[in-house]
């Protein structure tokens, strides 16, 4: 069996709780979920914006990937959790954006969406993903 290993970067924000940026056990990446959270000064960023929340806290899924010694086309899932269904058509747009910039074939990962409430009130987005090296 492969050793699980703790996935860390100063390049996405210190998790605030019990647990990991990311686990890798094997080939697989577990990133935990990422909020609009500017990694220098643990603060929550662009309220109210929830593309410019969905850029960052894509950055900050990427950091970790990369931490983990994975690409963006070595993504195959998404989930994005968004607390108003109004905000689908911005959040996806910004989305489709950023992953079309830092995917480099054609195969996209998979995605799911879910309307939710989230840990902290200026949060309108968070996403974790997996990763297959």
């Amino acid at each position: 069996m492969s050793e699980k290993i703790a996935i860390r970067t100063d390049g996405a924000p210190a998790p605030a709780h019990t647990f990991s940026q990311g686990v890798r056990k094997g080939p697989f990446v577990q990133v935990s979920g990422q909020g609009p959270v500017d990694p220098e000064t643990s603060e929550y960023l662009y309220p109210g914006d929830v593309a410019a929340q969905t850029t960052r806290t894509l950055e900050n899924v990427l950091a970790i990937v990369e931490a983990s010694g994975a690409t963006f086309d070595d993504v195959v899932m998404l989930r994005v959790y968004l607390t108003k269904r109004e905000d689908f058509g911005v959040m996806n747009d910004a989305y489709g954006d950023f992953v079309q910039k830092h995917t480099k074939g054609e195969v996209l990962p998979s995605r799911t969406t879910v309307f939710t409430g989230l840990p902290r009130e200026e949060m309108l987005v968070e996403i974790d993903a997996v990763a297959i090296v």
